[in-house]
C-alpha cells in the first residue's frame, strides 16, 4: 500500500449491517474527510433493509449484493464451524470481506472497514477471531476496525497516512455506553437494537434448515426463503408440507410457490391455511397432506372433508375423515 496523492480523496468500503456499530464506524471515517461507501449483503437468512435505513440516516451511499450461492457453498463446510445454532459467524464475515475486497479492487477503493468491536461478542469478535476473519478473507492488511482501532495493532492504512489514527476509537467489551455517547456526538438518535438480524442464530430456524439440508444438500433458493414462514412438516425423506399460520404467512408462501412442481391443497367448503406440498411425493403423501389440511380448519374431527389438490394445473378431489391437528404433531419440524 502506498501513500495516497493529496489531490485524490481516500475512499473506504465498509461492511454495513445497519446496526449502530456499522453507522458509527462509517461516520468516524467520514468525519476525517474519507469518502465512505457501505456494502450490505443479502441471503435468505438476512437482508439489507436495516442497512438501507442506515444509509438514509447517515447520508452514506450503499451497495447491495446477493451472495446466496457463495454463502451456501461456505455453509457446506465452514472452516471455523458453527456457533450455537447454524450460524457460521467467523466464516460468514470472512466471506463478506472477501467479496467486498474484490469490489474494492474493481472500483478503486483504498481499504475495507467494519463496525466490529473487540470483545463485544465472546466468540466472533475476539482479537483471535478478528485475525481469523482477516486472514481467511484473503485481504489481510486491508481491513480497518475504526471503533476498536486503538485496541488493535496499527494498520498499513494508518501507517501510510490514509487514516488518522488519533481520530479512531478504543471501544472494547460488551457495554454499549461508548457507542451511545458517540452516537449522541454525531446526532444519531435512531438506530436498531444490537441483537437479531440473522436467522441462522435462531434455534427453530436452524432446526428447519438442518432438516432441509439433510433432505437436499443443494436446495432451491425459494425453499430457503420458505423456511421463515408457516408450519413445516416432514412427511418423508423427499417430501415436505408447509402450512400457513396467518394471512402474512399465506401471502409469503404463495410468493415462493411453483405451481408447475408443487401441490397446493384447499378445503372445498371451509376457510383454512395455504397448504403446499414440496419434493417427490406419491398418492400416500397426498392423502396424508389432505388429512392435515382438513385438520387445520375448523372442521370437527370425524367430519368428512373434501380437499382439492392442484398439481401443474390439474385438479383432483381427495375425501378424508377429519382428524385432530394434534394427530400430526410428530411430523412437525
Amino acid at each position: 500500500m502506498t501513500h495516497k496523492k493529496s489531490t485524490s480523496p481516500v475512499r473506504a468500503l465498509g461492511l454495513c449491517s445497519g446496526g449502530l456499530d456499522s453507522m458509527l464506524a462509517g461516520l468516524v471515517l467520514k468525519n476525517q474527510g474519507i469518502e465512505v461507501t457501505w456494502i450490505s449483503f443479502e441471503t435468505p437468512f438476512f437482508s439489507a433493509e436495516k442497512a438501507k435505513k442506515a444509509s438514509d440516516i447517515c447520508g452514506i451511499p450503499l451497495l447491495v449484493k446477493d451472495i446466496t450461492f457463495a454463502y451456501m457453498q461456505m455453509m457446506s463446510a465452514p472452516k471455523a464451524g458453527f456457533g450455537k445454532n447454524m450460524n457460521p459467524c467467523m466464516d460468514c464475515h470472512a466471506l463478506m470481506f472477501e467479496t467486498a475486497g474484490h469490489i474494492m479492487n474493481e472500483q478503486g477503493f483504498d481499504f475495507l472497514f467494519s463496525g466490529e468491536v473487540v470483545g463485544q461478542r465472546p466468540k466472533s469478535q475476539t482479537k483471535n477471531a478478528l485475525q481469523y476473519v482477516e486472514k481467511n478473507s484473503r485481504f489481510k492488511g486491508s481491513i480497518l476496525r475504526p471503533l476498536s482501532a486503538l485496541c488493535l495493532p496499527q494498520t498499513l492504512m494508518e501507517k501510510n497516512g490514509l487514516v488518522d489514527r488519533t481520530q479512531l476509537c478504543a471501544i472494547n467489551g460488551r457495554s454499549r455506553k461508548a457507542q451511545k455517547e458517540l452516537a449522541a456526538h454525531f446526532g444519531i438518535t435512531e438506530y436498531p437494537a444490537p441483537a437479531g438480524g440473522c436467522l441462522l442464530t435462531d434455534k427453530q430456524f436452524s432446526i428447519r434448515l438442518k432438516d432441509l439440508l439433510a433432505a437436499d444438500k443443494t436446495p432451491e433458493v425459494r425453499h430457503l426463503h420458505l423456511l421463515r414462514h408457516g408450519r413445516h412438516f416432514r412427511l418423508t425423506d423427499t417430501c415436505k408440507l408447509v402450512m400457513g399460520r396467518s394471512k402474512a404467512d399465506n401471502e409469503q408462501m404463495l410468493a415462493w410457490y411453483d405451481p408447475a412442481t408443487d401441490a397446493r391443497l384447499d378445503h372445498t367448503s371451509r376457510p383454512g391455511p395455504v397448504v403446499l406440498l414440496f419434493g417427490r411425493f406419491d398418492q400416500d403423501q397426498i392423502e396424508t397432506a389432505a388429512a392435515m389440511t382438513a385438520a387445520y380448519t375448523k372442521a370437527p374431527p370425524g367430519e368428512t372433508s373434501d380437499i382439492q389438490v392442484t398439481i401443474a394445473g390439474h385438479q383432483t378431489l381427495v375425501t378424508v375423515v377429519t382428524k385432530a391437528a394434534a394427530d400430526f404433531t410428530s411430523l412437525m419440524i
